[in-house]
């Protein structure tokens, strides 16, 4: 038998074993009614052979002195009241020779069964258009009359099924009834073991979702034992991820450190030329571009979550102080739980470098807007200058394209922000604001 394509099935482990009990419900419980009905059936229809056995013997006993003489009353009284359900029949070498007053007004029952001589036959026929169960035996006697040669003859008991169909399809509702009720009462049982059975898994979900998101630094530790070594591996992964990265981050401040030292012992070099100082400007700004890119940690899964509307309030402040001869004004839009799952630094470059362009290009306004959608942070800034051309927008997504081939007031710094935003995972679009400047809107995902 070969599985079922996984595009059936569901993608949780919940929803396999529910859909696992549901199944079970479905096909067992009625399983077991079938079973049962038919096994009361069997065993209503061997009650009614009993029956049926019992009577074809008290006619039998009604045979006077060894001849085919029934008496005229019975003595069950069934056989006695016209068309009871109840009839008694006698046939000899295929034709009917004596019935019961019960089968008075009867039509003749067709061709009755003959079983062999000593044997009784136990089955079902039609009377009426009604179905009848049906107990034939058959003998013999000596006749008298007959030079005491053996006539054969065969006694048949029939009963309608009218009772026997009642009886059974009352016991049926009542056993689905039953079931249905027992599907209901399993089905909440199960519902509650289920619960009870994931409820580790769903506390393990939701921790392993708030280290994701950074509101936590560590899994928790009481699970059970077939979670708890996934739990602590987990553990382990994230302590070295995040010591990894600090012997990186330390090593790389080590190294910026080194290079700039010398950089700044040329730079002070009276006898250096001047025309060196610009090269060696060059170099060095691409150095401390290059150790940022480095350094930024990323989007990896284990940042705690940074308020993002602290990170701009200080920016703005910053901002304001810096370009306070062009009087600006700074309009912010923060929301209060927009939250960058990343390193503080990495979020002031960012925000930095793009405020700072704003705040070159703009004439009198800048905006900053922040807001959380259901997967990630979005940020928007906009500015009243002059803009960006097409060619221009187009230009930023280039490699090696010099910041100063821009207008004044963007390019610079964007290098770097489209790095950052490259690290984690980010997404960004340039357009016209309404403001008649440049329009930044980023998109950072949540993990």
């Amino acid at each position: 038998m070969k599985p079922l394509p996984a595009r059936l099935l569901p993608g949780s482990l919940k929803g396999r074993l529910v859909i696992s009990a549901l199944l079970l419900n479905l096909v067992l419980l009625p399983l077991i009614g079938v079973t049962l009905s038919d096994a009361f059936r069997a065993q209503l229809a061997h009650a009614v052979k009993d029956e049926l056995s019992a009577a074809l013997y008290g006619v039998l006993a009604e045979v006077e002195q060894g001849e085919l003489v029934l008496p005229d009353q019975l003595q069950d009284k069934q056989f006695n009241i016209d068309q009871s359900g109840l009839y008694a029949l006698v046939s000899s070498q295929g034709k009917l020779v004596w019935h019961s007053p019960s089968f008075i007004g009867m039509p003749p029952p067709g061709k009755l069964p003959s079983p062999p001589l000593g044997e009784g036959r136990f089955g079902e026929m039609l009377l009426l258009g009604k179905p009848h169960f049906n107990y034939s035996f058959s003998a013999s006697f000596a006749s008298a009359s007959n030079n005491g040669r053996d006539i054969p003859f065969t006694v048949h008991i029939i009963k309608d099924q009218t009772g026997f169909e009642q009886t059974q399809g009352a016991f049926s509702r009542q056993l689905w009834q039953y079931l249905g009720l027992l599907m209901l009462f399993l089905l909440l049982v199960q519902g509650g073991w289920l619960w009870w059975t994931l409820k580790p898994l769903a506390r393990f979900r939701a921790e392993l979702k708030a280290v994701e998101q950074g509101k936590r630094q560590h899994l928790g530790s009481d699970y059970p034992k077939e979670l708890q070594q996934v739990a602590t591996q987990l553990n382990a992964l994230i302590s070295n991820e995040q010591r990894q990265r600090q012997r990186y981050r330390n090593a790389l401040s080590d190294l910026a450190h080194s290079l700039k030292t010398p950089l700044a012992v040329l730079q002070s070099l009276k006898s250096l030329p001047s025309d060196a100082q610009e090269p060696i400007s060059q170099i060095n700004a691409s150095i401390g571009h290059q150790l940022k890119r480095a350094q930024s940690a990323g989007s990896g899964a284990w940042h705690q979550g940074v308020n993002s509307k602290t990170v701009a309030d200080k920016l703005l402040r910053t901002l304001g102080k810096i370009y306070a001869d062009k009087a600006l004004e700074f309009e912010a839009e923060l929301a209060t739980n927009a939250l960058f799952y990343g390193d503080e630094a990495d979020l002031a470059e960012l925000l930095g470098n793009l405020l700072d362009n704003a705040c070159k290009a703009a004439n009198s306004q800048v905006v900053l807007k922040t807001w959380v959608s259901e997967k990630g942070l979005n940020i928007c800034i906009e500015d009243d200058g002059q803009g960006i051309t097409e060619q221009q927008k187009n230009q930023l997504f280039e490699r090696g394209v010099r910041a100063d081939n821009y207008q004044q007031g963007h390019g610079i710094g964007l290098a770097i922000v489209k790095d950052l935003l490259q690290s984690y995972q980010g997404q960004w679009q340039i357009d016209q604001s309404p403001l008649g400047g440049a329009r930044f809107t980023l998109f950072l995902p949540r993990s």
